[in-house]
């Protein structure tokens, strides 16, 4: 009986979005891209089994940023309802936000004061023992010539944190005071539009800046790695100002939907709380190069499997950090990483499915392209690739040797020198459902079935695919 209802039943969907997943060819790989050239098995096995696609995350020819992506990719068109990413960031820090509020997604950066040169717009990206320090002494910090308003300053990830402002008169429809790249000016805050909202938040903002650095200049910590030679946290970068937004929820939007997200990076955190998905915890879960993988498998899997929820997203961020850093080892190292957290996902899921605890599926995609040439957000589409899980099992030679696989600790493996794994591909007798894709890479996915797609219809092919019988 519980095989008939395995079958019957919607499965339950595991959505792995890997941050700055994309990349283009490199010489250095012999014209692979990072994916190409990583060890992946277990994402190969998930092309194989299921269907496969090139993700325009918002639309093609786009460099987006996260937030847009995400609000594409879970069914917001970003046109109508991003309003700045300030929100998300502040809101996944743990700062309550009504309307009429405006908050930022602030860095702790380096500011040359007699030149207002920013020499650093990361002041240091491992800065979680400083961070949450300065972080309380700036929560509650004064605006001499706006007592009215009050700041709240929370700590989110690496070197950064998230600023709100709650006061008359506010409005996000303002610039920041991030210049975006290093050794440019810090901005000038500017108004958006001729109204007295906008006029009066540029000034209430301008004076937020500046008393920000008074009192970072001052304090011990930066004293004393000013006295270690270190790069100073003496501001804070003020960018992406926005309101929380007022949409219906993802359960509204989705029929019904039951989603969480296991998402440490704030901003994704604090993006799903605007929709009501909780945020899902996964102890040593980070943002950032020390993540523990492992956890996000075990939570995802635990929540999926318990019958509370119908999909569970995970975001992974390290990969995008390596594309930042402009480093092809790290992003080689760090999407094998994901592979074996995918293998975790598999073998835990299949457990619960195989005890009848339902059927179960896997999406992998991204949510824009960091290549590492670049070392910015660019506008490639991604992969993506979606399978149930029994065809999944058998294409990784059945259920014997899924249940071998090691649910220790996963450690990117940064140390060894770029080795060329090519693109290996699941022997053809093994492919047993979907297209002929049976490898994942930016390549292989354009011959997929899904062709190329907007994020917009990405919720649509998950909420058919989950109802078709594997």
């Amino acid at each position: 009986m519980s095989e008939i209802l395995n079958e019957l039943s919607p499965a339950k969907v595991c959505f792995i979005i890997i941050d700055g997943f994309g990349d283009v060819s490199l010489s250095s790989l012999n014209y692979h891209s990072p994916l190409q050239a990583a060890s992946t098995p277990f994402m190969d096995s998930v092309a194989a089994a299921g269907l496969n696609g090139l993700l325009d995350p918002v639309e093609a020819g786009l460099a987006c940023g996260s937030d847009t992506a995400h609000l594409s990719i879970f069914g917001y068109d970003p046109r109508r309802y991003y309003r700045g990413r300030g929100a998300f960031e502040s809101m996944g820090a743990g700062i309550h936000m009504d309307p009429g509020d405006i908050a930022f997604k602030s860095n702790f950066a380096t500011l040359d004061e007699e030149s207002g040169i920013v020499t650093s717009r990361r002041a240091d990206r491992n800065f979680t023992k400083e961070g949450p320090i300065l972080c309380k002494e700036l929560d509650g910090i004064a605006l001499p010539s706006f007592p009215e308003h009050t700041v709240s300053v929370k700590y989110a990830t690496e070197h950064r944190c998230g600023v709100c402002v709650r006061g008359p008169g506010l409005t996000d429809n303002i610039t920041g005071t991030d210049p975006l790249k290093d050794k440019l000016p810090l901005q000038e805050v500017r108004p958006l539009d001729a109204s007295p909202e906008a006029s009066h938040t540029a000034a209430v903002v301008s004076e937020l800046s500046q008393v920000l650095t008074k009192c970072l200049r001052e304090h011990p910590i930066n004293k004393e790695r000013q006295a270690a030679g270190k790069p100073v946290a003496n501001a804070v970068l003020l960018r992406g100002c926005g309101s929380r937004l007022d949409v219906p929820s993802f359960e509204q939007m989705q029929g019904g939907l039951r989603a969480c997200l296991i998402a440490p990076t704030k901003i994704i955190q604090g993006l799903g709380l605007s929709f009501g998905i909780d945020a899902l915890d996964a102890p040593g879960g980070t943002g950032d190069y020390h993540t523990e993988l492992a956890s996000k498998a075990e939570s995802a899997a635990q929540s999926l499997t318990s019958g509370e929820r119908d999909i569970v997203f995970v975001h992974v961020k390290a990969v995008d950090d390596a594309g930042h850093d402009r480093n092809t080892s790290y992003k080689i190292a760090f999407l094998e990483a994901v592979d074996q957290m995918i293998g975790q996902l598999t073998r835990q899921l299949w457990e619960a499915q195989r005890g009848g605890g339902g059927r179960f599926a896997i999406a992998v995609t991204g949510d824009h392209s960091t290549p590492v040439e670049f070392g910015d957000h660019s506008n490639e589409p991604v992969p993506f690739a979606i399978c149930h899980l029994s065809p999944l099992i058998r294409c990784l030679g059945g259920e014997e040797k899924v249940l071998e696989i090691s649910l220790g600790p996963i450690v990117a493996n940064t140390s060894r020198a770029v080795c060329l794994h090519g693109t290996p591909q699941v022997p053809a007798e093994e492919v047993v459902a979907g297209d002929a894709v049976t490898c994942f890479s930016e390549t292989e996915a354009a011959r997929g079935f899904l062709g190329r797609f907007q994020g917009s219809e990405v919720m649509g092919v998950v909420q058919n695919f989950r109802k078709v019988s594997a």
